[in-house]
């Protein structure tokens, strides 16, 4: 008897479960949507271009060939290079370093100084970091060599300091809403 109690209690939640899903009640609920149009994301750009060979001067102003001309103690070289630098983004700003320059690369430390770049933008000095105008930018960078005149007796005679592995690099900088 206990058996055949179970066995109706059991098929009456069984009907009564499929009436609710099916058909015999109803689960009712109301939905309803809205659509919108949030825009498309669209990412920035940073790049930097050489726009043709640099130049290099003396401490004159006379522009040398680097592959001919030797150095000597007093001398400062610059190198000057226009970059075509572009920025594009809300909160973008990014900075224009060096590479490949080592303090000794063939001298002696202590007799020679070369320069992180300084920049102009239109003639008119700028610092680090860049930050987007709408359009690309020419930006001059300039890097200069000293052979110091403190350097003592024959000291570095015949070194070589090697540029032909120099690159500008422009590296984006973190600014107030990045993380």
């Amino acid at each position: 008897m206990k058996n055949s109690t179970l066995i109706k209690g059991t098929a009456a939640i069984a009907v009564g479960a499929a009436l609710l899903l099916g058909g015999g009640g109803s689960l009712a609920n109301w939905n309803a949507e809205a659509t919108a149009a949030p825009g498309t994301i669209v990412a920035g750009d940073l790049n930097v271009a050489k726009t043709a060979a640099g130049v290099w001067k003396d401490r004159a102003g006379t522009t040398i060939d680097i592959n001919t001309y030797k150095v000597v103690p007093g001398d400062k070289l610059t190198f000057t290079q226009d970059l075509t630098v572009t920025l594009v983004g809300n909160k973008m700003a990014a900075d224009v370093s060096t590479t490949g320059i080592s303090a000794t690369n063939g001298f002696t430390a202590a007799n020679v100084s070369v320069s992180a770049p300084a920049l102009t933008l239109g003639g008119t000095a700028v610092a680090n970091p860049l930050k987007p105008t709408g359009s690309a930018q020419t930006v001059t960078a300039t890097i200069s060599f000293e052979f110091l005149s403190t350097t003592a007796g024959r000291a570095d005679t015949t070194a070589s300091y090697n540029f032909n592995n120099v690159a500008f690099q422009l590296t984006q900088v973190a600014q107030t809403g990045l993380s």
